[in-house]
């Protein structure tokens, strides 16, 4: 359970602050001034701290500048809590190190808001810091394996990469509507390594953010050689990581790969995550509309196994949702599976979201879906991922 410490000189603030974070389940410790509050907060190493800016004896710019230059406790996120309005006591604070600031009186909900973001923030901050530890603690297989990695890519110039399509079946008609690109690395020295290998090590070091940019300039090139070649438009799906998609460039990167390949913009879909999306939701949200305003197409990826789920699906900008292969896999045979697909199915089509079904490998899974009215399927039921001319031979039928 997080640990939040409360730096506030009035008690009667202090206290219902303390009440309210109790509710919320938090734990929770306090100080009445901020040279106590330094104190804790080296001593405890708290996960968040709310501390007043205007106090006795180190009031909290002196508390902040204190904790900042303590390496225990440089990366604690701080929140201002304050009485004051003025733009240049905000600034002053950000500029030394806050990570938001909140204007007394503030309601329950803006406080939870601004702990939430923040400590959600802080957790991926910590994920990736351990991913980097990790990595640099990898056995000789794996450190060998991040060599091959950067050679393939800084080297090599991804000749060893290629991108698979895995078809996307509309369920009423049995045709091929939409597909999911998929990365596959072929390694001159390993053979065939597995994503599940190598993409979380190139999230780790940096090199999803070149491997993705690659990606998704194939795929605008693909879309664009199919419409040459006569073939009908299909939608065609990339996964993001959550590096990628928070790189300042982003969005100028998606129109440049659009404008260089005259694509039309719905025939490209972005993948994300429920965890992507809620790591920092109001930024994600804001990203998403730009996108959707380009006309580019947004679907949520494995929908079910993160934490978002109901709450805010209806607040995001999308057009698509993807039910795991968890619910889907043995569903016709398993009650608790079918209830929670049959609720998915229904809520995204009160939602006018097309309905995508991963991981579809039997008939009875397939006949399940048909049956509660699933838009649309992708597995191994009616293909595998296949290489682009493989693809092409399938889609025409040969």
């Amino acid at each position: 359970m997080p640990k939040i410490l409360v730096i506030e000189d009035e008690e009667s603030v202090r206290e219902n602050l303390l009440d309210l974070l109790a509710a919320e389940d938090f734990e929770t410790i306090a100080a009445a001034n901020g040279r106590i509050g330094v104190h804790l907060a080296i001593s405890e190493i708290p996960d968040l701290i709310l501390c007043d800016m205007m106090m006795p004896e180190v009031d909290g710019y002196g508390v902040l500048t204190a904790l900042r230059q303590d390496p225990s406790t440089a990366t604690i996120p701080f929140i201002f809590l304050t009485a004051k309005s003025a733009k240049a006591d905000f600034r002053q604070g950000m500029d030394m190190g806050a990570d938001d600031y909140l204007t007394k009186p503030f309601t329950r909900a803006e406080l939870l808001s601004a702990i939430m973001n923040r400590l959600e923030k802080h957790a991926t901050l910590k994920k990736y810091l351990s991913n980097q530890t990790a990595v640099n603690e990898l056995t000789p297989k794996m450190q060998m394996l991040e060599v091959i990695l950067h050679r393939a890519i800084k080297e090599k110039s991804f000749q060893e990469f290629e991108v698979y399509y895995q078809p996307i079946i509309n369920i009423a008609s049995g045709k091929i509507v939409a597909v999911e690109s998929l990365l596959r690395w072929h390694s001159c020295e390993l053979g065939m390594v597995s994503p599940t290998e190598f993409i979380p090590l190139a999230e780790s070091n940096g090199l999803i953010i070149p491997i993705g940019k690659w990606v998704l300039n194939n795929v605008c090139k693909q879309i664009k050689a199919w419409r040459d070649a006569g073939i009908p438009a299909l939608t065609i799906a990339v996964n993001l990581s959550v590096i990628e998609f928070n790189q300042p460039d982003f969005i100028h990167k998606i129109v440049d790969f659009i404008e260089a390949n005259n694509v039309a913009p719905h025939c490209l879909e972005l993948e994300l995550t429920e965890s992507m999306i809620m790591r920092d939701f109001n930024t994600t949200i804001a990203t998403m509309n730009k996108l959707r305003t380009l006309g580019v197409k947004i679907a949520i990826d494995d929908f079910g196994t993160g934490y978002s789920s109901l709450i805010y699906l209806k607040k995001l900008p999308i057009n698509t949702l993807k039910i795991d292969r968890y619910f889907i896999h043995e569903v016709a045979n398993d009650y608790q599976k079918s209830a929670i697909t049959k609720a998915l199915i229904q809520m995204g089509h009160n939602l006018n979201l097309q309905i995508v079904a991963e991981g579809v490998e039997t008939e009875a899974e397939l006949s399940f879906l048909r049956q509660n009215n699933c838009d649309s399927m992708q597995g191994f039921l009616f293909s595998r991922p296949l290489p682009v001319a493989e693809f092409e031979k399938f889609l025409l039928g040969e």
